[in-house]
């Protein structure tokens, strides 16, 4: 087998900028792309990335499926950008600005659903922690400074991923375990919505010092396929900084994406 062949393969999810006549590039066609710090921080372990492009749509060729990625693919990592729509979790949004992605959303949770029937890992950042509560039926603020105005500015425009603050780590839980002897840790901070109500699939593994709001979630139910995800951005962080470093969480996932890709051939 080649080096290349024995690497662990994962799925990216994409961001969506829908189609707009009024672009002066690629004018009025649907992009797909996807962060290069987030691929480039999956790369530092070896692992080869792939962005999974939605196969649904009016221009769809040949007869590619959600289910053939997952199937093809050892895990699946979902990263940030648009809000989650509202109607996702049975609410009108508050203003018209935080109607969310619902393209975006029906695409990550058809994801979700594909590598959830294979027993492939799945990893949130961001918009990915927000989506997976809600797919699994929880609930998200839209807007933390106009719900819980008491709270620490959680996105800065004008500082982006240099907008920090404290997390508190959960002991007990997984991620302690990654971290032991490690309690409060410093994380980058670049989200204006959260959960609000917690999935019943989750446990909350970190909360924000300031104001309480989750920062990390993982499935429950050790028997089922792994879920794990962070509110901040961990491809973010720069390495000997005074951030948490972050290589444990990754080293986590991976392993669980290895030992999945095990158990399939055994």
């Amino acid at each position: 087998m080649s080096k290349a062949a024995s690497r662990l393969k994962i799925g990216l999810s994409a961001c969506f900028s829908h189609a707009d006549p009024t672009r002066s590039f690629f004018t009025g066609k649907t992009l797909q792309y996807v962060e290069q710090s987030i691929a480039h921080w999956l790369m530092s372990s070896g692992a080869m990335v792939v962005m999974v492009p939605c196969p649904t749509g009016s221009t769809q060729r040949g007869d590619v499926t959600y289910a053939h990625y997952a199937e093809w693919l050892d895990g699946l990592v979902l990263h940030g950008g648009a809000d989650v729509w509202p109607g996702s979790y049975g609410e009108a949004p508050m203003e018209e600005r935080w109607s969310g992605d619902r393209v975006r959303d029906e695409y990550d949770k058809a994801l979700v659903s594909a590598f959830e029937a294979v027993g492939k890992p799945i990893f949130g950042v961001c918009r990915g922690l927000q989506l997976l509560n809600v797919a699994y039926g929880g609930t998200l603020y839209q807007d933390i400074q106009t719900q819980l105005p008491e709270s620490f500015l959680h996105r800065d425009a004008a500082t982006y991923d240099q907008n920090f603050h404290s997390v508190d780590i959960v002991q007990g839980t997984r991620l302690s375990a990654l971290y032991p002897g490690v309690e409060r840790v410093r994380v980058n901070s670049i989200h204006h919505q959260a959960i609000k109500d917690l999935s019943p699939e989750f446990e909350a593994e970190a909360y924000s010092v300031s104001d309480g709001i989750v920062e990390a979630i993982r499935r429950k139910d050790k028997s089922k396929s792994y879920i794990a995800a962070l509110q901040w951005h961990p491809e973010f962080h720069k390495t000997g900084s005074d951030t948490i470093d972050d290589g444990a969480v990754l080293n986590d996932f991976l392993t669980a994406v290895s030992a999945a890709k095990n158990q399939s051939k055994a």
